[in-house]
Parts: C-alpha cells; structure tokens; sequence
C-alpha cells in the first residue's frame, strides 16, 4: 500500500475509539493517511491522537475559526484515492443515502470521485431496523462497499450484530479493494437477464414469468463497482443506461446464443442470470393460429444450452457463473449442474421459498462451488443478493 492515499471518515460512535488501530496499521503499510472526523466523534476520541498518528492535520469543520483557513472538501475528495468511513453510525448512513449534506464528511463524500467504503457500528436493534436496511441497500446501489458488521458484545451490554468489524480485518479489505480496483478498469462482465419467448405464432409464444430484476440488478452492482457490462436481455419491462454499458435485447433463446457468441471472446466473467426456455415450437405458424379444433398439438424442439456453450467454448482466465431454480431436490440438482456444465460457481434459488423467485424484490440463495463449498444467504433485496454475488465472485478471483 506504499503511497495509497486513504482518506479516513470517522463519525460519533463507541467505535471510534478503535481507528488509533487502524490509522497505525495503514501508516505502518506505508499508505498516506488523512482524516475528517464528524464533530461528535471528537467525543470519544481525541483529534490529537487521530492527527498524531496519521502525521496530518485533522479536518472537523468547513473553517478553522482560530486560523480562519477553509477545508476544501472537493480536494480532500481529489486527493483520496479511497475514502473509508468507520466507524459508519446509523445516523451517517441514513444522510449519505439520502443526500444530506450538514457537515464536511458528508461534504467529501458527494464530492468524491473514486469508492467510498463504510464500516457500519450500531446497537443490534437499529442494524435490523427497515430503515437502517432502506438505507443500506441504497448505499450498495450507488457503489459504496460495505463491510458488515459483526456480531458479539455491544456497548449497551446486549450481544448481537452490530460491532464495527475490527481494524485488522477492515486494513485487509481496503488493501484488496486497492488491489482489485486497479484489476478491474477493464474487466469486461456479459449478464445474460429475463425470459426467452419462443415464438408459436405472430402473437402467441412459450415462456415462462421471469421479469429479469435479477439480472438487471446484477448488472447495477457491476456498473458501481467499475465493470464495463455487456447485458442480454429478454422480454422485460426494465430499463437501464450507464456509459459502461451495452444493453443487447433479444427474444428467443436462439437470438440470446448468437448475441452471446458476437461478444463472448472479449469477456472476462459470464454470469447466466436469464431464464431461457427449454424448448422451442418446432415451426412457428406464419399467420395466427385460429381456434377450431378442441384439442390442439404442438411438436416442441430443444433449445441451444447457451450456458453450456460459454463453458465449453471459454478460455482459461473465463470464469463462468450459472444460475439454479429448483422446485425439488435442489442442493442434488444444483451440484450436477454445476459439475455437468463444467461451472465455476452456481446460484441456487428454491421456488419452495415462497419469497424467492421470479418477479419477486426478494431472493434467498447458496452459491455452491465445485469443492461442495455452501455459502448461504439470509433472505435480502435482489439489490443486496447481486452485491453479495458479485463480491463472491472477486473472492474466487484474488
């Protein structure tokens, strides 16, 4: 980290007492090292230590009343090439995730231009408070990293989730955050999202009741985190314009695979969110089928596995990610198909799960890998399961 230039956030939490720590651990990697403290942290840690040790005066208010000197937050956020707030109080969050702006943290911060990495610390109860989650979720969505909290003894003598992580495991995810950021300026991210329409007639079609949220919030996480994306959409009513992005629309599983091939040599990660029927009609009628007799049949043919396609058809350094919907037998038919299709890592999701699912906001899923590695989820938005995938994703990456 020789040279990295950290800017340092702390707001008015217990936790704040920790940052000595971390400020320490930083300078000791060799990192450059400002601070902005909130007025109410000056109470419980003491802007002298936080100066001492980060060698670098310490910014509270937009002016200095001794000295009369103005803090420049638009060059704080020029200078920082990651700017880490933490501890992250409920209170912060809440006003960074809804453009409150009542002091110079919250200044620096709409003012910055590279990443922002918040390490929430509250009581149990306000880390699992809708609100606080609203509020998280929203963070996520416009590219703050999070790193949770954890779980053990608070300071209102209550045990559970909301301890601010500790300063060693924070000073390891902004070295890899560093490290990866600069891996990922041309890292190059295909999403396939939504339903195929298989076409029986001009109006009629086999389907299924995929509204490709997963897909299109997937492809949200990427954006914020600096991903150039390639989208291959089916039918769906969502929109999505980034200048990272290129947002192929498609109907049919066969427009799906020759949209897939035009790109797939230039990609560095797939990930098979969409929803692509499994058969086709064998030929699809020229004009509208009329009703006449009473029953009526139609010879299906099977469609390209595109899935496959990519596995087989990638290079070494492709990393490849499917997706599982199971009604039963799920973890049993997820590993095969993770093995069968020769995939890095599958997403499994249950429709046994009655908040998982197509059109639903929610979704509750294991990623498995091919070391019958489970990593599961509690049940979140699809804003928050598409970070937590992607983030998975980065993991097996390093």
């Amino acid at each position: 980290m020789f040279g990295k230039r950290i800017l340092l956030g702390i707001t008015g939490g217990i936790a704040a007492y920790k940052i000595a720590y971390l400020i320490r651990y930083l300078k000791k990697e060799g990192a450059e090292v400002k601070c902005i403290m909130t007025p109410a942290s000056c109470d419980f840690i003491s802007p002298l230590v936080v100066s001492t040790l980060s060698q670098n005066p310490v910014a509270i208010e937009f002016w200095n009343k001794q000295t009369g000197v103005w803090m420049n937050h638009v060059e704080l956020a020029l200078w920082a090439e990651l700017f880490v707030i933490a501890p992250a109080t409920a209170n912060t969050i809440s006003k960074m995730a809804n453009g409150g702006c009542d002091n110079l943290l919250l200044a620096t911060y709409l003012s910055m231009k590279t990443k922002t990495v918040i390490a929430p610390a509250m009581d149990l109860d306000m880390y699992q408070h809708p609100t606080f989650k609203r509020n998280l979720a929203q963070l996520i969505e416009d590219g703050v990293f999070v790193i949770p909290a954890t779980s053990g003894e608070l300071a209102s003598g209550l045990e559970g989730q909301g301890r601010m992580e500790e300063p060693e495991q924070i000073l390891e995810f902004i070295k890899s955050k560093l490290e990866f950021s600069t891996a990922l300026k041309n890292k190059k991210v295909l999403i396939t999202a939504g339903p195929t329409y298989e076409a029986i007639d001009p109006v009629r079609f086999i389907g299924n009741h995929s509204s490709g949220k997963m897909g299109f919030e997937l492809a949200k996480a990427c954006l914020s985190q600096g991903y150039h994306v390639t989208l291959v959409s089916g039918p769906t009513n969502l929109e999505l314009v980034h200048s990272n992005l290129e947002l192929i629309k498609i109907e049919s599983a066969e427009e799906m695979l020759s949209a897939v091939q035009s790109v797939w040599n230039q990609i560095n990660i797939g990930i098979f969110a969409a929803a692509v029927a499994d058969y086709r009609p064998n030929k699809k009628a020229e004009q509208k089928i009329k009703k006449s007799e009473s029953e009526m049949t139609i010879a299906l043919v099977k469609n390209p596995d595109i899935l496959r396609w990519a596995s087989d058809n990638r290079t070494n350094n492709q990393f490849v990610l499917g997706f599982a919907l199971e009604t039963n037998n799920s973890l049993e038919n997820a590993f095969s198909k993770l093995y069968g299709k020769n995939l890095d890592l599958i997403v499994l999701n249950s429709l046994e799960n009655k908040e998982a699912g197509f059109k639903k906001d929610t979704n509750k899923i294991v990623i498995l890998d091919k070391q019958k590695t489970q990593i599961e989820f509690e049940l979140k938005s699809k804003k928050e399961v598409a970070v937590d995938i992607i983030n998975t994703i980065e993991k097996y990456l390093m």
